[in-house]
């Protein structure tokens, strides 16, 4: 399900486009053409919450962060420009990863890259340290992704942090019943939205 906006909705709209233009790329609005029952629409992260993230410092120009979902690119190419970090964005449909690729390029953003393959089927590499997931997909495809996330881990050992934002509470029972997993902190994105929602947050693991 997606996101609700109420009262604030002007403001947050000027957000979006001002990073959009700055960035040089377009990523704004929703998709819902591809929803099915293990794959979400397109909704990409509002720019409020991925300035918190890129502000908490958990991500820096020595990691290498994976999003998982990526639609259009919103979230490897920002995070990349703000905590120059290299950026992988991991999306099944192809029409939404040449989207990606265009704003990877149309950004100039050679630290991005974006692969179009099915979550599920992707290897995450040796070096990948940070992984980024706004809902993307349903709970068959979450477990499938996370195991694949702990093989990585167990091939080569590393410090990875997952990255929840707008958790459901299907995912957060999977994710607190995973005995590789450590909830490690919860970033607080109440404040920028109306309404006082309580899955306006950021869950943060490690493994």
């Amino acid at each position: 399900m997606g996101k609700v906006y109420s009262a604030g909705y002007g403001e947050i709209m000027r957000t979006e486009s001002f990073w959009d233009e700055k960035l040089h790329i377009s990523t704004c609005g929703r998709l819902d053409y591809q929803e099915d029952k293990v794959h979400f629409p397109y909704e990409p992260t509002p720019y409020c919450v991925l300035e918190r993230l890129a502000e908490s410092g958990y991500i820096g120009k020595d990691d290498i962060l994976l999003d998982y979902g990526c639609g259009k690119g919103r979230v490897p190419i920002f995070m990349s420009a703000r905590t120059g970090c290299r950026s992988i964005g991991v999306e099944y449909d192809m029409a939404l990863g040449a989207c990606a690729e265009d704003n990877r390029s149309q950004g100039r953003m050679a630290a991005v890259s974006i692969e179009r393959v099915d979550a599920e089927k992707y290897t995450l590499p040796p070096d990948v340290n940070r992984c980024y997931f706004f809902n993307p997909f349903g709970e068959q495809i979450l477990r499938g992704v996370l195991d694949r996330i702990c093989s990585s881990f167990y091939e080569s050992p590393r410090e990875i942090l997952l990255f929840f934002y707008y958790p459901n509470e299907e995912h957060v029972a999977i994710l607190m019943t995973r005995p590789e997993l450590m909830f490690v902190d919860e970033i607080d994105c109440m404040d920028l939205f109306p309404g006082n929602n309580p899955r306006e947050r950021i869950l943060v693991f490690s493994l």
